[in-house]
């Protein structure tokens, strides 16, 4: 089964808030990684997690900025933060242009994303073969 879940910051329930905080839990990176997104109002935050999908990390987390300003200061806080709190320094590649931003960390993978370049790639839906719920903005 996918392990795919949502939790849009425009819903504001503590169900969501729940759901992603449960998986994070197994996980103290993930666990950092998505309480730093939630506290820099990241938008569309998705946990996926990638075991027995590829080794390249354990989890994959999506979500999108309301600006290139709002995505580079999320990639910057979120490396820095990572690093603090001991787990070392990240990989930081599209910060320059902040359309989508990648932060490997490792274990956890984070792609932060404008709105418009994340509906066109659609990570979700391949990363989840299928499984993933559709990002908004598409059909």
């Amino acid at each position: 089964m996918t392990q795919a879940h949502t939790s849009p910051a425009s819903s504001g329930t503590d169900t969501a808030k729940a759901v992603r905080m449960a998986d994070a839990n197994d996980d103290p990176l993930l666990s950092l990684v998505l309480k730093q997104l939630d506290d820099d109002q990241a938008q569309e935050i998705v946990t996926i997690d990638l075991e027995g999908k590829t080794s390249i990390a354990d989890y994959m987390v999506i979500a999108s900025g309301r600006s290139t300003r709002q995505v580079a200061s999320m990639a910057q806080k979120l490396a820095e933060t990572v690093k603090k709190e001991g787990f070392g320094p990240v990989k930081l590649e599209g910060l320059p242009a902040a359309d989508w931003v990648l932060i490997d960390a490792g274990d956890v993978v984070v792609h932060l994303f404008r709105p418009e370049v994340r509906s066109f790639y659609n990570l979700e839906r391949m990363w989840a073969f299928g499984d993933a719920p559709p990002v908004a903005g598409t059909a």
